[in-house]
């Protein structure tokens, strides 16, 4: 008997976070409501499987996705794997979404801890500083409205995929 490996659908959004910090509220809660819609989000703990390539299958689907959508939270700049990610996103020159979630864009900066070499450090502030001034959400999770949250987040992601598609189309996306 051949064991066949699924294949994997390539994803629509790709759901760049800190999991410590909010895999169990915003970013679940936000893959949740987009797979609901019948979208294909990507986070890492829902859509790999043991076995998998971390690096692999996360470059894979930042490749693959439209819209990439960067939840900030107060740690996410101690995470090298975040910054990797955010850095993938921008340099393939793909449409974000920042959430600024109970962290404000100022607040952001990657330390350098002398375990990163000096053009990796560079790759990352650069892709930060761009995520910064691109126009994005602001969410406090202790004063929030979550639904209202839900809602105007899934309404930016769907302008950003119909403007992407129109792009694709009209043949001015690379």
């Amino acid at each position: 008997m051949q064991i066949q490996k699924a294949i994997k659908p390539p994803c629509d959004i790709f759901i760049n976070h800190r999991g410590i910090d909010t895999k169990r509220t915003i970013s679940g809660l936000l893959y949740d409501h987009l797979f609901r819609l019948g979208l294909r989000p990507f986070l890492d703990s829902k859509n790999l499987q043991p076995g998998d390539g971390l690096f692999d299958n996360i470059d894979k689907a930042i490749h693959d996705c439209k819209v990439g959508v960067a939840v900030f939270s107060p740690r996410y700049c101690d995470s090298y794997f975040c910054l990797h990610e955010l850095a993938l996103i921008m340099e393939t020159k793909k449409k974000v979404i920042p959430i600024f979630c109970d962290i404000k864009p100022s607040q952001l900066q990657v330390k350098d801890n002398g375990g990163c070499p000096k053009s990796e450090l560079q790759r990352f502030i650069y892709a930060l500083e761009e995520a910064k001034y691109t126009v994005g959400l602001t969410f406090n999770t202790d004063k929030g409205n979550w639904s209202e949250f839900l809602t105007t987040t899934t309404d930016a992601i769907m302008k950003n995929l119909i403007e992407v598609d129109q792009e694709e189309i009209g043949g001015t996306r690379r």
